[in-house]
């Protein structure tokens, strides 16, 4: 016979699978008090018995709760809930397309502000759709929030915001639960969070910013890896390009900073990835050329090692995007915030 707080309830017209309806149902009777931490539940036969199933789908929701430490069994004496941090905390699963130092800024960002009420679990999914949405589907019905970076890569490596594959599983997520963050809204239904860039307005409004040194310079090159395994959006280009146009600024778009490259005085290079902005400054210095005097350069996304070196930088403020990301889920907010995009400007302009 099962105790009386344990009510479990199946719905056997809802198209939601019954194990994960089992298992729905003990975390919210425990996170409600219905159940005590430590009290003994029905074991697998009991619980097959009384709610007219298999034991093959009660077996696969006791192993579920068994994995995400909900419950516990103790040989010879059944089954136990188990103090959890998913039960006892706001459980957020946090998915990233990449682990630079900047998503990772977002993220402890994220973290710290969110403090010890809340457990977070980070997945890095590598701009792969396929990763993406089978790690997602996975955990949707297991997180109070599923915060989520959108960047993924087509066949050819070019940048895509989302997918329809995408699409339709954030669609799986309740709205109340999302929040976007970084790139900008994907053409999802319904009233969710979102802190996000900008990337063709923010690049072309920074770059405006710093006008007056950059006219210093006779041209100004952009070296934007158009075949990344973590492609950038196509949105920095466009921007950019729109710059230069406005204000009749001679530019190059390169995929690189190649070896031994033709160094011009009075060129100003836009670097996006860390290796292409190391590899500028060795060449720099080696051929004996001076910084802000004949070559001036500018590095997208700021990192606290540009800072020592005193690199300029054009970036979002990725403390102030985690910091809302955070709020949101405290306040049980659901806006839409265009974050914060910097001109610094520091010795080598």
């Amino acid at each position: 016979m099962l105790s009386k707080t344990f009510e479990i309830t199946i719905d056997s017209e809802s198209r939601i699978p019954k194990y994960k309806q089992i298992v729905d149902s003990v975390i919210n009777d425990i996170a409600q008090g219905n159940i005590k931490i430590g009290e003994r539940i029905p074991s697998i036969n009991e619980l097959s018995e009384h709610l007219l199933l298999s034991r093959d789908t009660v077996e696969k929701a006791y192993k579920l709760l068994k994995e995400k430490k909900i419950i516990v069994s103790v040989k010879g004496k059944g089954y136990y809930t188990s103090k959890t941090e998913l039960i006892s905390k706001t459980n957020v699963l946090f998915l990233v397309n990449k682990p630079s130092t900047y998503k990772l800024m977002i993220y402890n960002s994220f973290v710290n502000t969110l403090g010890i009420n809340g457990h977070v679990n980070l997945f890095i999914y590598h701009c792969d759709e396929s990763l993406f949405v089978n790690y997602l589907e996975r955990n949707i019905g297991y997180y109070d929030y599923y915060v989520i970076m959108p960047h993924f890569r087509d066949e050819n490596l070019n940048h895509l915001s989302y997918t329809d594959k995408v699409i339709k599983t954030l669609e799986r997520i309740p709205k109340n639960q999302l929040i976007m963050l970084d790139n900008t809204k994907p053409a999802i239904k319904g009233d969710y969070g979102s802190i996000y860039q900008d990337f063709n307005d923010d690049i072309y409004s920074a770059l405006k910013e710093g006008l007056d040194k950059i006219k210093k310079y006779d041209k100004i090159i952009l070296v934007y890896p158009s075949s990344s395994v973590n492609p950038y959006p196509k949105r920095i280009v466009h921007g950019f390009k729109r710059f230069c146009i406005e204000f009749d600024i001679d530019f190059e778009i390169l995929d690189e900073i190649y070896d031994d490259m033709e160094l011009q005085s009075k060129d100003v290079y836009i670097t996006i990835q860390e290796r292409d902005l190391v590899n500028l400054v060795r060449q720099v210095r080696a051929k004996n050329l001076e910084m802000a005097k004949d070559i001036g350069i500018i590095s997208y996304n700021e990192t606290p090692l540009k800072e020592l070196l005193g690199i300029t930088v054009i970036s979002t403020d990725f403390k102030a995007m985690g910091e809302s990301a955070a709020y949101m889920v405290l306040k049980n907010k659901k806006e839409s915030v265009k974050n914060v995009f910097k001109y610094i400007e520091r010795n080598s302009l």
